[in-house]
């Protein structure tokens, strides 16, 4: 290369141009000063930026100034590295041509490309490493001189500076979000904590976790979803989401959330290739989906449903960080999820336990007390009744002890309904069996009774006393039902082992299943029932009898361990 020799205006104008190149932060805004000042330090028409592959062996991206829209459109797709334009990218050096059209690599431009004749390329090297190349073409006033190749030289240094500074600024930016991101998961995660030793109330909890969850990483919708069964059902919801979905429940088998829930995999896929819409889920138009498995101790509780990154590119979806902080946030809200259920648990077994207790003391005092006084004055009354001459008065004193007996016999059904000192002195089986005989005998029901408990206990031991108790109460409310509402003549109870449980079936030969009772929010008796065998980890089920009548199954486990403590 001639000697080159900038003059004042050109240096001074270099130093104010880098100056603001350093400045930049902004990477396309960056890229954009860089080939306005090439063009303006050298006198081209054009002016092109070429960025590298990451291979540094073709054009990744191809910038250009001068050429407007129209002819861009007419040229189609822009170079990719060949020909000419692959010299610099092999050769990472200088190059000025009088004619581009004399050098052996210019294969010649598409149709519609607009003619370049002189020509001028440098490399912009960062670091060591060849980043892109600026290009150059149709310098005003012929062809490009000593001069522009080392201004144009010295701007490529300064283009070298400006991107890694703004490499760098990004950088620091990203870490600074993902730092802030990581902060706002830990005020997150620290207030779903706090929730479990200050808040108890399950729905109070979820309704955080959708609302903090959703913030946490920016989502248009959260839909917290929980097992119940074999179906997973909306438990709370958060954002832009459609109130009509509170009583959904969507089968396990059939949902991409049941699918999360399975595998215990969370899965970010567009919206679009749900099995169940986003619709479903009170969600409209949402373009993807971010499903998270809430898991305690192995155990799958729920999912956390996230719908569309606010913020975020066209296709609205979510990342590898936002799925990293909702896991994380999933693993608190599971801890949450399984305290709130262990301490709404524990206040059952309390409010059961207590009952029990009171029954157990009423029992005893009107046995002890009201049943003694009772029973004693029977026993005057009717040695007056001996005793008297007065027909008149033997009719009275015989219709009073008439009464008396009658009251005698309903307070003793009464004090068996409390608490059936049978059930403690015996056990299960005779029990039932007494309850089945005073059912009958007060009622005119014929009650079959089948008790086997020979695989369940060891001989002359007893079974627990909570299963005892739960067993001996699913027992007697499911006979009451069949009083008041079956309109039955024959009924049938059943309590035999079965694969380490024990089976309870109660059946009757009724009217059948009366669904508006049976709602669990309106039968309390069936209620009831529900909530002592989930105490007991079993399960209970009511169904139509295969002619005709109810019958009732339950499941209880003959041995269960105690209900975890979740950590806070």
């Amino acid at each position: 290369m001639e000697d080159a020799t900038l003059d004042e205006p050109r240096l001074r104008r270099l130093i104010a141009v880098g100056r603001s190149l350093v400045q930049q932060l902004d990477p396309e805004t960056l890229l954009d000063e860089v080939l306005s000042a090439a063009q303006e330090l050298t006198g081209a028409r054009y002016a092109a930026l070429g960025i590298l592959d990451g291979d540094r062996e073709h054009l990744a991206r191809f910038l250009t100034r001068g050429v407007d829209e129209p002819t861009h459109r007419a040229i189609g797709d822009l170079p990719h590295g060949r020909g000419l334009l692959g010299v610099l990218i092999r050769e990472p050096e200088p190059l000025r041509l009088p004619n581009l059209h004399h050098h052996p690599q210019s294969y010649g431009f598409p149709a519609g490309h607009p003619e370049m004749t002189t020509f001028l390329g440098t490399p912009i090297v960062v670091r060591g490493e060849a980043w892109g190349n600026l290009y150059l073409t149709e310098k005003e006033g012929g062809a490009f001189t000593a001069d522009d190749e080392e201004a144009l030289g010295i701007l490529a240094d300064w283009a070298a500076v400006a991107v890694e500074n703004a490499r760098l600024y990004e950088g620091v930016r990203r870490r600074h979000d993902e730092l802030q991101r990581a902060n706002r998961s830990l005020a997150t995660a620290t207030a779903i904590a706090r929730a479990i030793g200050t808040e108890t109330e399950l729905d109070r909890v979820l309704e955080l976790v959708a609302k903090r969850g959703r913030a946490l990483i920016e989502a248009r919708a959260m839909v917290v979803l929980l097992a119940d069964g074999d179906h997973l059902t909306t438990a709370a919801v958060a954002g832009e989401i459609d109130r009509g979905i509170d009583e959904l429940r969507l089968a396990i088998d059939d949902a991409t959330a049941g699918q999360v829930l399975t595998s215990g995999h969370p899965l970010r896929i567009p919206a679009g290739e749900l099995r169940i819409p986003a619709q479903r889920f009170g969600v409209r138009e949402a373009a993807s989906a971010l499903l998270v498995p809430l898991t305690f101790r192995g155990d799958g509780l729920g999912v956390l449903a996230a719908f569309d990154r606010l913020g975020g590119d066209d296709e609205a979806a979510f990342t590898a960080s936002d799925e990293a902080t909702l896991v994380a946030v999933a693993a608190s809200a599971a801890t949450a999820v399984a305290t709130a259920r262990t301490v709404g648990e524990q206040r059952l077994r309390d409010a059961l336990d207590s009952s029990e207790r009171e029954r157990r003391r009423w029992a005893r005092e009107l046995h002890d007390e009201t049943l003694q006084g009772l029973a004693g004055l029977q026993v005057r009354l009717s040695s007056a009744l001996r005793q008297a001459d007065d027909g008149g008065l033997g009719d009275a004193v015989r219709e009073v002890v008439d009464q008396i007996s009658l009251e005698i016999q309903k307070l003793r059904t009464l004090i068996t309904e409390l608490r059936p000192a049978t059930l403690d002195e015996l056990g299960l089986a005779p029990a039932i069996e007494s309850l089945a005989r005073d059912v009958g005998a007060s009622t005119g029901l014929s009650i079959d009774v089948a008790v086997d408990l020979e695989d369940a206990v060891a001989p002359g031991a007893r079974l627990d006393a909570d299963v005892e108790t739960a067993v001996y109460r699913i027992v007697q409310e499911a006979l009451t039902n069949v009083v008041k509402h079956a309109h039955a003549e024959r009924a049938a109870i059943e309590v035999l082992t079965d694969d380490g449980a024990l089976r309870v079936t109660v059946r009757d030969d009724g009217v059948g299943i009366d669904h508006e009772r049976l709602d669990g929010r309106r039968g309390f008796g069936v209620t009831g029932m529900r909530e002592r065998v989930q105490l007991a980890g079993g399960t209970l089920s009511l169904r139509a009898g295969p002619q005709s009548g109810t019958v009732l199954d339950a499941r209880l486990p003959l041995a269960r361990g105690p209900l975890p403590l979740a950590e806070a």
